[in-house]
């Protein structure tokens, strides 16, 4: 009897933890749904030339994606291209990022050409607008060499590319073949747009796979990327996006500063000016506000141009150029120093960025305009320093010289007398041994030695 009663007891817990489990479990079931249907996505929207600034805006908000527990991050891409590290420092935030990444080039007009076709390649789903295209991957040549035509003949018409260009491409090709295997899209393509420069419109990647879907913006993308089982570094995820809120992320200060200043005309202008404030400072010690802008300046315009691709020969023209400026203002030359110094600020600001990205040149309006407004200063300094040594000196003892002054009454202190100069008592001497003209009479200063002048007679003077 006892056994039976404790089965039954036994028998009635079971059945009531049953009764629990199928009780809360669909609870829990649409608390896991409501979760993750609250979960943001983040749109980033990346636009123009790819630089260390918008590289560094990307990174940051795909860091406080993961923070915030966001489900997806779209970025929404409109670019022409941009520099190599900028483009793998994106890439590489990307495959590490715990949050799905899609790459949706967007609006209709949009493009994802060069660096934009890798950072494509790299996301966890890539999506384009209607009207879009992408491709158009080939690495720009550096330098100012020339880069190697669609024969494969240099610019200096030897039949045969550089070393250097062979090793970017195979770089390039094998980088982007790498990503497509990575995500499963057309690994083909890819190495034709590396190769051959092809590109895509958005139809015609999704039929080749290039693409995993298109959307007219990013509210349709989400509603088609809802129930999406998607992998990244932190494991699978199934997309929620249907009605999940939307965070539109803008850059900061620091984004929009560092975009500013990394832009190479306005690094170019920094320096310039950090450079002219410094020799202001040097040559009028005690100004202060010349030399801590100059300073200031020369710093930021310097840490600006590290993050950019420079020629060290056409800074070094920069330099050159600047220092025979300065030069002409103290050893005016008749304008050798200064018209060779603006011939080498010219050169060397057209060599000074090292790439034909486009976004990333110094434009030639730009170049003509600061030459041409250095040398007109540096003319105009000049000059009016030439003007000022001729100029008669007006004070100190050189100012005596020649000055017309009037003998006092004699009052015979050995060989010297008195007379009146400038309004002053002066002890005055004959230039020659003779006796000091009479009272009254005009003489003229030769020299000065301590608080004595030496002078002679006007009217002697005339006569000789």
């Amino acid at each position: 009897m006892r056994t039976n009663l404790a089965d039954w007891l036994w028998l009635c817990a079971r059945c009531v933890l049953l009764l629990m489990a199928c009780a809360f479990t669909p609870m829990s079931a649409a608390a896991a749904a409501t979760a993750a249907a609250t979960a943001p996505v983040v749109v980033i929207p990346l636009k123009g030339a790819i630089g260390p600034a918008s590289a560094d805006f990307v990174v940051r908000s795909l860091a406080r994606a993961a923070v915030e527990h966001a489900q997806l991050a779209v970025l929404e891409l409109d670019t022409p291209g941009g520099l190599d590290l900028s483009m793998r420092s994106i890439i590489q935030a990307m495959l590490a990022s715990p949050v799905p990444v899609a790459v949706f080039i967007a609006p209709s007009g949009a493009r994802a050409a060069s660096a934009g076709t890798y950072i494509t390649y790299a996301s966890h789903i890539a999506a384009m607008a209607p009207g879009t295209n992408i491709g158009a991957a080939s690495p720009v040549q550096l330098g100012i060499g020339g880069g190697a035509d669609r024969e494969g003949k240099s610019a200096s018409g030897s039949d045969a590319q550089s070393t250097e260009t062979r090793k970017q491409m195979q770089d390039a090709a094998a980088y982007i073949r790498g990503l497509a295997q990575l995500r499963g899209r057309n690994v083909q393509w890819a190495e034709r747009a590396v190769r051959e420069a092809v590109a895509l419109s958005a139809t015609e990647a999704l039929e080749q796979k290039v693409i995993d879907l298109t959307a007219t913006d990013v509210p349709d993308l989400l509603a088609k990327l809802d129930g999406r089982h998607v992998t990244t570094a932190s494991g699978a995820h199934v997309l929620a996006t249907k009605n999940a809120p939307l965070v539109v992320l803008q850059p900061d200060w620091r984004s929009r500063f560092l975009a500013t200043i990394t832009d190479p005309s306005v690094a170019l202008i920094l320096m310039m000016i950090g450079m002219y404030g410094l020799f202001f400072e040097f040559a009028n010690p005690g100004m202060v506000l010349p030399g801590v802008a100059g300073a200031i300046c020369l710093l930021v315009g310097l840490f600006a141009l590290q993050l950019l691709p420079i020629n060290f020969v056409g800074l070094g023209l920069i330099v050159l150029g600047l220092g025979f400026l300065v030069a002409e203002m103290f050893l005016p030359t008749f304008g050798s120093l200064g018209i060779g110094g603006v011939i080498a600020f010219a050169i060397g600001a057209l060599m000074l960025i090292d790439t034909d990205v486009p976004g990333f040149g110094v434009p030639v309006g730009v170049v003509i305009g600061l030459a041409l407004f250095t040398a007109l200063f540096v003319f105009t300094v000049s000059g009016v320093a030439l003007k000022a040594r001729k100029r008669p000196v007006v004070s100190g003892s050189e100012a005596m010289l020649g000055s017309i002054g009037v003998m006092l009454a004699h009052e015979n202190i050995g060989d010297s007398a008195w007379a009146r100069v400038r309004g002053e008592r002066w002890r005055v001497q004959a230039a020659a041994p003779r006796a000091l003209p009479q009272e009254g009479a005009r003489v003229r200063v030769l020299s000065r030695h301590g608080l004595t002048l030496t002078v002679e007679p006007i009217d002697e003077a005339r006569d000789s």
